[in-house]
């Protein structure tokens, strides 16, 4: 069932267009950068197509429909590749794409938000070609539905069917039928095969790793939206704290300067960029000029807008317990984004122009995905911290990628990095920290020999932000998937028009960078990755 959205909802869907349109880079632009440097040569390509092309348009089976298929011709370094068009049951749109002279490696790249986004879209095209020029065979999925038509969470709308197509069976379905019909276009199927993405792509990495750990040896999951019903409570919370508070991104600029004076330090080295937000010790109540009796303005803090932070900075609470943690300290501040420069809280938490993006996904989910029988008219205002989350376990079945037990995925040699920014506001880091631990507890040990999590300090959600956020992890990924050499730090860097004007180490989890200070502190040299006080390697 498909739903037109009003005019007041076009409205919205306007804004999330507008602001969380994914650049290249934030769905792992930096991919393949350090191909040149790969320990196995990915890009070699030694094996060929043994079938025609166009001759694939006959594979329709009950399992896909092929809607086309036809020989793209090379073009802007992309080479020769056979493109497939199809259709899983009932409306999944899956792309493949075969280089004629092939590396052996199938390579898959995610989503973002509620995903819908058409193959044909302007930022799936350049991640297929970057996978293309190195001779990847390539894939991708809508999840089955279409965002321009059913934008946000409208497709789940009385339809359970494409709730669980895009939580995970319309991926696990498109790997399926990719691996066959490469096997039908080469003669054999791929080697390795291996997933890249961030955010909703990094959730549907982890649940490939816990529900379907076959079908990838390798997964890069980025800023993985893992705990995504608490995720759509916690923007609740904020939306409710912010209610009577008179918070713009303008005061958050004062929040930003004493956030940065009374923590940037606690690192050794003041940067700008908080290396760990959980050892900042800022209380809004007590660091913020505060304005008097009940007045408000623009260059101080009323008692609603000390409390609103405090309620964002402490978290959900059930009861006299933390229920969800709190946004970390230290994405305040002016950083670089895809619309030039922003507080890393803008378009997320606060917004200038509407609603911010917490507030459009959050209702939206609670409308049409929260509970059983979706109510379009749901108040958000009206969601009970206490009692209805008790009420959401059948979303949780199907959207959350919380399993700490990777067993299978880790038997069966699977490998798997991921990294977070310290300053990302569409998710909280600290609960993707949480499950790597969680994956530790469960399993024994520091799971270091198939799971490394890096945190970047300053990086807001997939790129951009304070600090550094240039870094190839995929190609670390295949080296230590091929070659059995584990990713010990990745080498990142700050380009500015084109030059880059930063570089620093990021370290596995628990580890962190430390300054020597001795060199220049805009250099990865002058640091070393050393466990902090208090922390088991």
């Amino acid at each position: 069932m498909s739903i037109q959205p009003s005019s007041r909802l076009a409205q919205f869907v306007a804004l999330v267009a507008l602001t969380t349109a994914v650049p290249t880079r934030a769905q792992n632009g930096y991919s393949f950068l350090d191909a040149s440097s790969s320990r196995v040569g990915y890009g070699d390509a030694s094996y060929f197509a043994s079938a025609d092309c166009e001759a694939l348009v006959s594979r329709t089976t009950h399992d896909y429909s092929i809607l086309s298929a036809r020989l793209v011709a090379p073009d802007d370094d992309v080479p020769e590749h056979c493109r497939v068009s199809g259709v899983i049951p009932a409306e999944i749109r899956f792309e493949l794409n075969f280089p004629s002279a092939w590396n052996g490696r199938f390579y898959m790249h995610g989503n973002g938000g509620f995903a819908g986004t058409p193959p044909e879209s302007e930022g799936r095209q350049l991640s297929r070609d970057r996978a293309l020029r190195h001779a990847f065979a390539t894939a991708y999925t809508d999840t089955g539905h279409d965002s321009r038509s059913e934008p946000l969470a409208t497709f789940a709308h009385g339809n359970l069917q494409k709730t669980i197509d895009y939580a995970f069976r319309a991926v696990h379905l498109t790997v399926l039928s990719a691996k066959e019909l490469i096997d039908v276009y080469y003669g054999r199927g791929p080697r390795y095969s291996y997933w890249d993405g961030c955010s909703t792509g990094g959730r549907q990495g982890l649940l490939s790793a816990q529900r379907f750990p076959e079908d990838f040896d390798g997964i890069v999951a980025g800023a993985p939206v893992l705990d995504f019903t608490n995720t759509m409570i916690s923007y609740a919370w904020n939306g409710r704290a912010l209610e009577s508070s008179t918070l713009d991104l303008e005061k958050i600029e004062l929040v930003a300067k004493s956030v940065t004076a009374k923590c940037d330090g606690v690192d050794g080295l003041e940067d700008g960029l908080i290396d760990d937000p959980r050892a900042c010790a800022f209380d809004p109540a007590t660091e913020l000029p505060r304005c008097s009796g009940s007045e408000s303005g623009p260059t101080c803090f009323s008692e609603d807008d000390v409390e609103a932070l405090r309620l964002i900075y402490g978290g959900v609470r059930r009861g006299a317990g933390q229920f969800y943690p709190g946004q970390p300290f230290g994405a305040e501040s002016v950083g670089v984004t895809r619309r030039g420069s922003s507080s890393g809280w803008g378009g997320w938490i606060l917004s200038s122009r509407g609603p911010s993006i917490q507030e459009l996904f959050a209702k939206s989910f609670f409308r049409y995905m929260a509970f059983p029988g979706d109510d379009p008219e749901y108040d958000w205002n009206m969601f009970d911290f206490e009692k209805d989350p008790e009420r959401m376990g059948a979303i949780r079945e199907i959207l959350d990628a919380v399993d700490p037990d990777l067993t299978r995925f880790k038997e069966r040699g699977g490998k798997l990095i991921s990294y977070f920014g310290w300053a990302d506001t569409a998710l909280n880091p600290l609960r993707t920290v949480a499950y790597y631990e969680e994956v530790g507890d469960t399993m024994g040990a520091r799971p270091h020999d198939f799971f490394r999590l890096f945190m970047v300090p300053g990086m807001f959600h997939c790129a951009g932000g304070l600090g550094v956020d240039r870094f190839d992890a995929l190609t670390a990924l295949v080296d230590w998937v091929e070659a059995g050499v584990a990713p010990d730090t990745f080498v990142a860097v700050r380009e500015e028009n084109g030059a880059v004007t930063l570089s620093r180490p990021l370290c596995p989890y628990p580890k962190v960078a430390r300054y020597d200070g001795a060199g220049s502190a805009h250099d990865a040299t002058s640091f070393s990755c050393i466990v902090p006080v208090g922390a088991s390697n």
